[in-house]
């Protein structure tokens, strides 16, 4: 069942605050506190997560707009309408001013108040969003991105959707490249909460001093940085799913937090002293063995068990190969700007021989340099740079000429100065466009032009 809305309603008359939670929680789908005193709702504000509160502007000692300015402070994700009566028209403007979302007048309508409820709760999403993205977790949408028909792969996508249903925490193992976070979008999106937040924390890309802060958030002046205070990420995914991926590589001290909010759902911001709850659905992933991690004092054991309560395990791309043909074909549409581009059997034999260590990020990676190097509609042996372990057959087999790869392998100087000609000529000389196409800097394509002596036939070689 998908999570209700949270609803705080703030008013110092008694009959209105009924009235307003009586009607809200008829309708299905809200759930709503009440508070007759401002001091009431801020106590509320410091425990919990609201999507809207609905505040009364005039309350005695602590006002709706002391209230409003508390929100706009500690949750600002939280959309506020207030409620006011005609008199307070110009009052009710301000507050717009002051953060508030929109203002309603008493007596309210009904239909007008539920209008501007949903209108809020729209915000608040586009503004969740907006926040995500700005923390580059929003990277791939939906399970578009799965593709293959091998039995491996079927059998995670089957285990996967029927977890998918239930609020039980999973872990997905696998090997870098092998598409983890594709697999928890997929429990994401066909879960009840897929109309919620999806949160996700890359553990290993943020130091260590900073990820409580990212998970947890701060109060402002809680560290010299500290100039506002900020929503953690657990925050921001209240009623969603939060994805920690690379979560093997989490410090003990921080494993101690992570640990107590997965089994209480409350935690607290960095220099802050009240305790907060939220409802998220966790999904981890890691590339590491986390019982040997555990074996070895990196990892807390009952962290473990805590996250591992369902695993789902990715196979290596060297074990599904069935598959590499489809993924080739996806990828080339991907990479293409213009006309697709077909690929050689041979090329693609090649393709499907190699054991592919990075799994599918590096092949991916090699259609997109195969798409923008090579000539013609068609990608073929020459194209493909790899690593030297393919490099020395594909570029043995391109430059005999013979179809079968066998002829005499070649040193890597020679595989690289072939491959940087190629480059070169491929875009007329132009240093920052091979450079780039070559996945190096201009100074390092600069010093390896002058160390192979290569040199332009038409002597343009000054791009």
């Amino acid at each position: 069942m998908a999570k209700k809305f949270q609803i705080l309603v703030v008013d110092d008359e008694e009959s209105i605050t009924f009235l307003l939670k009586t009607e809200l929680e008829e309708l299905g789908g809200y759930e709503v506190d009440a508070a007759l005193q401002g001091t009431e709702a801020i106590n509320l504000l410091q425990s919990k997560i609201y999507d809207v509160a609905l505040l009364d502007i005039k309350m005695p000692r602590v006002s709706g707009i002391d209230v409003l300015k508390f929100i706009h402070e500690h949750s600002p994700t939280t959309q506020v309408i207030m409620l006011t009566n005609v008199v307070d028209y110009k009052t009710a403007i301000e507050t717009i001013k002051l953060g508030a979302y929109d203002f309603v007048s008493k007596p309210y309508d009904t239909d007008q108040l539920l209008a501007t409820i949903g209108r809020a709760l729209e915000r608040r999403q586009l503004v969740i969003d907006k926040e995500v993205m700005r923390n580059e977790l929003n990277r791939i949408t939906g399970a578009s991105g799965i593709i293959g028909e091998s039995s491996a792969l079927k059998s995670v996508v089957e285990n996967a959707r029927k977890v998918a249903g239930s609020e039980t925490f999973v872990l997905i193992q696998g090997a870098s490249g092998t598409g983890k976070e594709l697999i928890a979008h997929l429990i994401h999106n066909e879960s009840p909460r897929k109309d919620r937040p999806f949160v996700a924390v890359n553990c290993a890309s943020i130091p260590d001093q900073l990820l409580e802060s990212e998970l947890f958030g701060h109060e402002k002046g809680s560290f010299t940085s500290a100039y506002s205070a900020k929503q953690g990420l657990v925050e921001v995914a209240d009623g969603g799913t939060l994805f920690l991926d690379e979560v093997g590589d989490i410090s003990p001290p921080t494993q101690a937090k992570l640990l107590r909010f997965l089994e209480t759902g409350e935690f607290r911001r960095v220099g802050g002293t009240a305790s907060m709850r939220v409802d998220v659905r966790v999904v981890s992933a890691t590339n590491k063995d986390l019982q040997r991690e555990v074996q070895e004092g990196r990892f807390r054991e009952d962290l473990l068990y805590r996250l591992n309560v369902v695993s789902i395990q990715l196979p290596l791309l060297k074990d599904r190969k069935e598959d590499i043909p489809l993924l080739v074909e996806y990828f080339i549409r991907k990479k293409s700007k213009s006309k697709i581009k077909r690929i050689d059997p041979e090329a693609l034999a090649m393709l499907s021989r190699y054991h592919w260590p990075g799994n599918v990020r590096e092949l991916e990676h090699v259609i997109e340099g195969a798409v923008a190097l090579s000539q013609g509609d068609t990608i073929g042996l020459q194209d493909l740079w790899i690593n030297p372990a393919l490099a020395r057959q594909t570029s043995a087999s391109a430059i005999s000429g013979t179809e079968n790869g066998s002829t005499e392998l070649l040193s890597l100087e020679e595989l690289e100065k072939i491959h940087i000609e190629r480059a070169l000529k491929k875009f007329s000389w132009n240093r920052a466009k091979t450079a780039q196409a070559l996945g190096i800097t201009t100074k390092t394509l600069y010093l390896k032009i002058k160390r192979y002596k290569l040199k332009s036939d038409d002597s343009i070689g000054n791009n």
